[in-house]
């Protein structure tokens, strides 16, 4: 990894200490989404109550800038001109480059219908299963790793070639023993997890934007 990458992990463990014991597999994780979207991948996000906001609040910095600026290329800046002369030259200043992700928390209507149809577990699997492609990356974010919808997103995505990360606390759960990758946090209850998983996602989405789109 590239030095000027690293300085993110130096600062993240510099403010949070306890987070040294688990610094390789934070950098074995970014890897995983670098080599994603490097191979033209996307991320899609799943967790529940506290960890659903969580998946929301990943997307939201990777589909837009998080700190540093992302135009569109010129050709397309030129056909939406050509296309809108008016609106076109707008999109073309205010559209910003995406690195794609999806949080399977937000479709309220498909997994309302699913859990009611099938049930409750099936949830996100379902979801993966259709949006999902080899070289994809499954983040699934549980606090105890033992979430159940979690788990079968996480082994339907080991079955399309989907890599796994799980973003778990300190025993990791069964989450652990699944993921490709398992970032386990030295924290047990639920909120003190939480407050750790924040600055390890943040940290992520700075070192991804930098190294895509920094000159």
């Amino acid at each position: 990894m590239e030095d000027k990458l690293l300085r993110h992990i130096d600062s993240l463990i510099s403010r949070y200490p306890c987070l040294a014991v688990i610094k390789n597999s934070i950098i074995d994780a970014y890897l995983l989404l670098e080599e994603c979207y490097m191979n033209g991948g996307k991320l899609l996000v799943a967790g529940n109550g506290g960890s659903a906001a969580d998946a929301e609040h990943i997307v939201g910095e990777l589909m837009k800038r998080f700190k540093i600026a992302r135009p569109i290329g010129v050709e397309l800046q030129k056909t939406l001109v050509n296309i809108d002369p008016v609106r076109g030259k707008s999109l073309a200043q205010n559209l910003e480059c995406p690195l794609a992700a999806i949080a399977l928390v937000s479709h309220e209507a498909l997994t309302t219908a699913y859990i009611n149809d099938v049930g409750g577990a099936g949830m996100y699997a379902q979801q993966l299963l259709g949006y999902g492609r080899e070289g994809d990356v499954f983040l699934g974010i549980s606090t105890s790793g033992n979430s159940e919808n979690i788990i079968e997103a996480s082994v339907v995505a080991k079955a399309m070639g989907i890599k796994v990360v799980g973003l778990i606390g300190n025993n990791g759960g069964e989450l652990k023993r699944i993921a490709d990758v398992a970032v386990c946090v030295p924290e047990m209850e639920t909120f003190m997890v939480q407050e750790l998983h924040l600055p390890i996602y943040h940290c992520w989405c700075i070192m991804l934007e930098e190294f895509f789109f920094s000159e």
